[in-house]
């Protein structure tokens, strides 16, 4: 009697596990569907906002970029996928200043961290939204960043401030 009893039981657990799960299936069938047509949505398919696609050095319409050549994104790159190199240069005002003359970035070995885009003190670099990474070659992930000819943008320094006009100090007018 206590086996009939637990074989009973078993079959309508299993019954009752069954139901549920064909309710969830006639649900999802019936639902919309969401799926991205990849290949065919190239041009219109967009990633979300915090996507990490790849590496990029914004440049302006001057082919002018924010990167001073610092290379603490280089440093704070836990394995070694930034590369820069600088020169000294001498400027107008007889000043030595660091340039940028490469700015190579390995997207084969980035973690996509993003610790290089914080440490940025300009902001030169960020992510962009680009996925599509696969190649057959891997020398084809090392990318130079800055542009041929390109040359770091220039602070426009505000015009140096002229000395106010004496004034009379309140405090040592006569009276």
């Amino acid at each position: 009697m206590k086996e009939e009893k637990n074989y009973f039981q078993g079959l309508f657990a299993g019954i009752k596990t069954l139901c549920v799960g064909l309710k969830t299936t006639m649900r999802e069938l019936f639902t919309a569907k969401i799926t991205e047509q990849y290949p065919e949505n190239r041009d219109t398919l967009t990633m979300f906002d915090r996507f990490r696609g790849s590496l990029v050095m914004p440049h302006n319409e001057q082919n002018e970029h924010k990167c001073i050549g610092c290379g603490l994104c280089q440093t704070a790159c836990p394995n070694g996928t930034i590369s820069i190199k600088t020169q000294m240069v001498e400027t107008e005002d007889g000043k030595k200043k660091k340039q940028l003359v490469e700015y190579e970035y390995n997207l084969g070995c980035c973690m996509f961290c993003q610790l290089c885009t914080r440490v940025c003190p300009q902001g030169a670099i960020t992510f962009d939204q680009t996925f599509e990474n696969a190649v057959f070659d891997r020398t084809k992930l090392v990318k130079v960043l800055n542009r041929p000819g390109s040359k770091c943008e220039e602070k426009k320094r505000p015009a140096a401030a002229k000395p106010a006009a004496a004034q009379p100090n309140p405090t040592t007018q006569p009276q």
